[in-house]
């Protein structure tokens, strides 16, 4: 038998006659999400919601966090999870909703940070008018804060269940940031700080949870088409297909907008995928923002 050196590690034993070759690789099982279960912030709609049912079909049960009672609970109920009220920003619902799935009596691996706000405003007004601080503060307290908010008390849950594999792992967090926050446009100063920060708390999270065995990775999407962007064309459905055109003009491939189930695919990959670590990963199609 042969050892073959991949990046200088012996991943591959090759054994076989002149014609024949067998391989097998060794490594650890992915996370497993069937008779887990989740938390999802923002899962009323957009990203948040395609992630829910993504993980929900996958065989998790799923805590649909959300503001937004009405479509929440009409999602939950449709997923087989369970509704939770929860303003990210407000630690004592996101206590709740991460008792909620504690008390499942499914293991807690997986939180996914999806909840946000957007908020359009220059540094300095065209009439000379500074940035509305109040403004900022409530993009940067809902964006970055509650995802913190989220991060730190799903992890807290995640370390006191027992370890998922032989590696000693527990649970992955997903946040989301933006392409935004790597390359912000005009006006998009309280958002993208908001996201970068995100984006800036990856490889401290992922190296602080470590010893309880929780992964962290971020995910950076570009241009989604989630019901944020129909709705600025105000019902015209001839507006609407022409405004969602325009936004694709500048990306690479696929030439439109990504797909909120797309999103969650992604989340479903990371979370599988054991070695997938501290990272930030871009979702957009190759598309670089220009100034504005």
């Amino acid at each position: 038998m042969a050892h073959i050196l991949v990046c200088g590690s012996p991943l591959l034993a090759v054994s076989g006659g002149r014609n024949r070759f067998q391989v097998a690789v060794s490594y650890a099982p992915g996370m497993e999400l069937n008779g887990t279960s989740a938390i999802v912030t923002g899962a009323a709609s957009g990203l948040g919601e395609a992630t829910a049912r993504v993980l929900a079909a996958a065989g998790a049960f799923v805590v649909v966090a959300d503001v937004n009672d009405e479509a929440g609970k009409e999602v939950a109920e449709s997923i087989g999870g369970t509704f939770a009220h929860t303003d990210v920003t407000d630690e004592n619902q996101v206590s709740e909703a991460v008792a909620a799935a504690v008390s499942s009596g499914k293991p807690l691996r997986v939180a996914v940070n999806c909840a946000g706000i957007g908020f359009a405003s220059r540094t300095v007004g065209r009439d000379g008018s500074p940035h509305d601080l109040s403004a900022f503060s409530r993009v940067i307290g809902i964006n970055l804060t509650g995802t913190f908010n989220v991060l730190r008390i799903a992890a807290s849950a995640m370390a006191k269940a027992q370890p998922a594999d032989a590696d000693g792992q527990r649970g992955v967090i997903i946040n989301t940031s933006s392409v935004a926050g790597i390359e912000g446009q005009t006006g998009q100063i309280a958002y993208s700080a908001s996201k970068g920060g995100i984006i800036g708390m990856t490889v401290p999270a992922a190296r602080d949870l470590s010893v309880i065995g929780v992964r962290v990775n971020t995910i950076c999407p570009g241009i989604i088409e989630t019901p944020i962007y129909k709705s600025i064309a105000g019902g015209d459905p001839e507006a609407g297909r022409a405004f969602l055109a325009k936004l694709a003009e500048p990306i690479v491939f696929p030439r439109r907008l990504g797909q909120p189930a797309e999103f969650g695919h992604l989340v479903k990959s990371l979370i599988e995928n054991d070695y997938m670590n501290a990272e930030v990963i871009r979702f957009d199609g190759g598309i670089r923002f220009q100034p504005k």
